[in-house]
């Protein structure tokens, strides 16, 4: 169907979820244009060897490096689950990638050039052109200024889609004391390898993937490595099974300026580094509303459905802010759902009605217990979430075996932490998705 209104649209980003967002504009019929202040695709998985200057990453005015990857680090997803649904991630026999169902970071970058490719999305993009400020002028556009090479660009556009990412703004723990203490801090945004850490004592904060994959390979090199984490009781104290030099241990209690650690169970310990497996912050630096969209502890809000602010909807959006989730697919949902709205295809609900839907989810969280900086955690309902936008834009929920392989997946990682990469038990579910993806691709029909 034609659109009703072809409007003249900024991406701001073009890792995975700019891409998704500037194939499914186009497709709309919009005019797009891409800004990447890199100069290849990619976003947070470009990875480099570099780091910043400030290792905690909290000093505002450091040049900022995007990539969080390490540079061992495979993906915790399948390759089947975790790729766009129109263009399957599938090995390539060519050149020298890995093969793997759970490969290294350099071939989801490859992938992710691979889709711009298919979809002639590079003419798109703006390369090493950064955002500086992005506004509302008075005719309802929006301003976007710029800078490159040549200098600094003002431009208006119908319409702004911000796609930056979320994994270059660490989230640091607060430890009573550490500002007293002589040891080493690092958060895991500059994580790149373990011999920085070879005979140390390491204090690893957190209990995410990053934290399961990083304390075992520092473990490798460090004398010692004691995991802390809010989520480890007193009780739980120990050995990590199958490591003779990890240990889970509760959160710290406090630091102090002799080099020692306590922990709330008495225990104390001289260690030479913490590092913060922390998660990181929403940023927009560039984004000025005059206060109508906020970050507040880690909530970006006022979003519809993570989406739309109300009083700026349509014509501002947000791609990729929920976590907890396997992100390409649900790109894709997000931006096709936004291509229809801005077009007039599809109908949003009335400002209010945005405003009230919104009201009544932050007190369902608020009566649950969830914190206000888990509000973009989708933790057992992005399924849900992902279905009700197919149904927007009248497009296929998600398949089925996509959703048991996920389920699958995550239950062999609490089964085979160390091994799960290479053992799974999954097989048939892998079978019904390569039947899709041969189905798929012996039929293209790329619009």
């Amino acid at each position: 169907m034609s659109p009703i209104t072809a409007c003249n649209v900024a991406v701001i980003g073009a890792g995975a979820a700019g891409l998704a967002a500037a194939r499914h504009l186009r497709r709309e019929g919009h005019s797009v244009v891409v800004f990447e202040k890199e100069s290849q695709v990619g976003g947070t998985w470009i990875y480099t060897n570099c780091t910043e200057s400030d290792l905690l990453g909290i000093d505002p005015t450091r040049p900022v490096i995007h990539s969080s990857l390490y540079a061992s680090l495979r993906t915790n997803l399948p390759r089947e689950v975790m790729g766009f649904r129109e263009y399957p991630f599938i090995a390539k026999k060519t050149g020298q990638r890995d093969p793997r169902r759970f490969p290294g970071h350099n071939v989801v970058l490859e992938y992710l050039k691979d889709y711009a490719t298919e979809f002639g999305l590079g003419e798109l993009i703006r390369f090493e052109t950064e955002v500086s400020r992005v506004w509302r002028i008075g005719n309802g556009k929006w301003e976007v200024k710029s800078r490159n090479t040549s200098g600094d660009f003002n431009e208006s556009f119908d319409a702004v889609v911000v796609c930056n990412g979320h994994y270059s703004e660490p989230r640091i723990a607060y430890i009573p004391g550490v500002d007293r203490w002589p040891g080493k801090q690092i958060h895991s945004h500059n994580y790149r390898v373990p011999e920085p850490f070879r005979n140390k004592i390491v204090i690893l904060i957190g209990n995410s993937s990053s934290a399961v994959d990083i304390s075992r390979e520092i473990a490798s090199v460090a004398n010692e490595v004691h995991i802390a984490s809010r989520s480890t009781s007193n009780e739980q104290v120990a050995n990590l099974p199958g490591y003779h030099n990890i240990w889970l241990r509760p959160m710290i209690e406090s630091a102090h300026e002799d080099g020692t650690i306590q922990f709330p169970n008495g225990f104390k310990i001289f260690a030479d580094v913490i590092l913060h497996c922390t998660g990181y912050k929403y940023h927009f630096p560039f984004l000025d509303t005059e206060g109508i969209v906020t970050v507040d502890d880690n909530r970006v809000g006022p979003l519809y459905k993570h989406i739309f602010p109300p009083s700026l909807s349509p014509s501002l959006s947000f791609v990729g802010l929920p976590w907890k989730i396997i992100p390409f697919p649900q790109f894709e949902y997000q931006c096709e759902w936004i291509a229809g709205v801005l077009s007039g295809r599809i109908s949003l609900p009335s400002s209010d009605e945005m405003t009230k839907d919104i009201e009544v989810f932050y007190s369902s969280l608020q009566a649950s217990g969830f914190p206000k900086r888990y509000t973009h955690n989708m933790s057992g309902y992005q399924f849900e979430y992902n279905d009700w936008i197919a149904i927007q834009c009248g497009s296929p929920k998600t398949e089925e075996w996509r959703n048991k392989m996920y389920q699958a997946t995550s239950l062999n990682r609490n089964k085979r932490p160390d091994t799960y990469r290479d053992e799974w038990e999954d097989e048939d579910l892998v079978l019904q998705a390569y039947h899709d993806f041969t189905c798929q691709m012996s039929c293209k029909q790329y619009s």
